[in-house]
């Protein structure tokens, strides 16, 4: 038993050492996804790294399209990120709402993503739902896949 409890454990571990991080060399990325591109239904995101972990991203959805700024924890394309976003949500008479405020994206070493944070209103547009007229504060989230360039 306490064989099978060492081989176990030996296992994990490797398994773990072998998931480390491999820096990108890659300086830019796309990502694409649900509720990306300024939270769009679908949408896609540039973004491209213009200092040791600063990076700059514009993305453009279904009727939708934002900005932000990044700050990677790591060096490279491939790391979690805070950012500061602002979201557009909806054009001309399906203009619902803007949003700004920080978000948090996590980056799997190869692939996956999501992020959550708030957005605080700056904007209101004609299409907004009566619900949410008077919420100040939204929840700012998506789920995609990114491709470093």
């Amino acid at each position: 038993m306490k064989k099978l409890v060492l081989i176990v454990l030996v296992a994990m571990f490797s398994v773990q050492l072998m998931a480390q991080r491999v820096p990108s060399e890659k300086k830019m990325s796309i990502s694409a996804g649900v509720l990306q591109g300024g939270g769009g239904i679908v949408g896609a995101d540039f973004e491209f790294m213009f200092g040791n972990h600063f990076s700059a991203q514009a993305g453009i959805g279904f009727r939708s399209f934002g900005a932000g700024i990044n700050y990677h924890f790591k060096p490279f394309i491939n790391s979690s990120m805070i950012s500061l976003l602002y979201w557009h949500q909806g054009i001309g008479n399906t203009y619902t709402q803007a949003l700004l405020g920080p978000v948090y994206t996590f980056r799997a070493p190869k692939v996956f993503q999501f992020q959550i944070g708030l957005g605080a209103k700056v904007g209101e547009g004609p299409n907004i739902p009566e619900a949410n007229k008077n919420v100040p504060v939204m929840l700012l989230y998506s789920i995609g896949i990114y491709f470093p360039i």
